[in-house]
């Protein structure tokens, strides 16, 4: 495992522009005094909408804070009303592209094969996917962990080399109260770590896990897991800080573990 723990925060539709362009500016304002986020121990990354993207790009220059897009189209540059492309997504400073949410799948008909395409696009303008993938209803988690390493699969069917970061969401805990079992969440992030590690397209990927992620989450999970992608527990600026302090204490236990 990594010594890095990556920690990512989507702002959804929650925000109006202005609000985002605001919420950035407080969380500059905190990681450029956070040692661990400047030092590169802990990675953290931020998607807002598109319109969003420019200002928080401006937002956090000067930081390592990573700027990615909610979506990314699986079209090069063309004729394709609506769509925004990979291209154009590094163009403007984006670096990451959260492809497959479950709610894309829900609301949009977004299949495994969209998922895919969509992966494919981004890597091959060096966006690193954010893939979501999880088990829609709860089951034991033997046959969640081997779900969703098959769709693992299925989304990166056709994809070429390059690191991903995949978001392990089981769709029934997502907006849940309290997140999945901490035994569950290692079962099933244990077995996508190893995918990924069978894999030499894929050296560097990390393993994050969302739905309803909040503080002490990261702490219980310990080496199974890479990181955390929060969603409204992150509009706070010091709730999110206080992730990147827990963040901060699992990236120093891993390193003086491997020394």
């Amino acid at each position: 495992m990594p010594a890095q723990v990556t920690v990512g925060v989507s702002l959804k539709m929650y925000f109006g522009h202005h609000e985002a362009v605001d919420w950035c500016a407080r969380m500059a304002d905190r990681v450029r005094t956070h040692t661990a986020v400047t030092s590169g121990a802990v990675r953290l990354f931020v998607i807002p909408t598109y319109l969003q993207i420019g200002p928080a790009v401006d937002a956090f220059r000067g930081t390592p804070v990573q700027v990615g897009a909610q979506d990314v189209s699986p079209y090069d540059l063309g004729p394709y009303t609506g769509e925004v492309s990979a291209a154009e997504l590094a163009e403007v400073g984006a670096s990451l592209a959260e492809i497959g949410h479950a709610e894309r799948r829900r609301l949009f008909g977004e299949t495994d094969a969209i998922t895919a395409a969509k992966a494919a696009a981004a890597l091959q303008y060096g966006i690193t996917p954010v893939l979501c993938v999880g088990e829609t209803e709860r089951r034991d988690r033997t046959d969640a962990a081997s779900a969703t390493v098959a769709q693992l699969g299925a989304c990166l069917t056709g994809a070429p080399a390059g690191p991903i970061i995949v978001a392990y969401e089981p769709v029934w805990a997502i907006g849940a109260p309290e997140p999945a079992p901490a035994d569950h969440i290692s079962a099933v992030t244990t077995a996508l770590t190893a995918s990924l590690a069978a894999d030499p397209a894929r050296t560097g990927s990390v393993v994050i896990y969302g739905g309803s992620a909040g503080p002490g989450l990261l702490t219980a999970l310990g080496g199974s897991v890479d990181g955390l992608f929060l969603g409204r527990f992150a509009h706070d600026p010091d709730a999110l800080v206080a992730v990147l302090d827990e963040a901060s204490a699992l990236a120093a236990s891993r390193a003086g573990a491997g020394a």
